[in-house]
């Protein structure tokens, strides 16, 4: 059976849902709410391009030990 944890997109998608549900149920101004899901949505980018650059280079790495194997 496969654990969630296996699939490495599942840490970002628990960061994004706890992190939307706390900015969307704390009470504050329109522009307060705004601020936060723009800097939500700069931490969610950030986190995201690293997770997509460590799979490129594992799997630069594992395509190097199949071709060298």
């Amino acid at each position: 059976m496969s654990d969630s944890r296996d699939f490495p997109g599942s840490g970002l998608m628990l960061f994004i849902l706890g992190a939307a549900v706390v900015a969307l149920t704390t009470p504050k101004s329109g522009p307060e709410l705004r601020s936060d899901l723009k800097d939500l949505g700069i931490r969610v980018r950030d986190r995201a391009r690293r997770l997509g650059q460590d799979l490129c280079a594992t799997a630069d790495e594992m395509a190097d030990g199949v071709t060298r194997g």
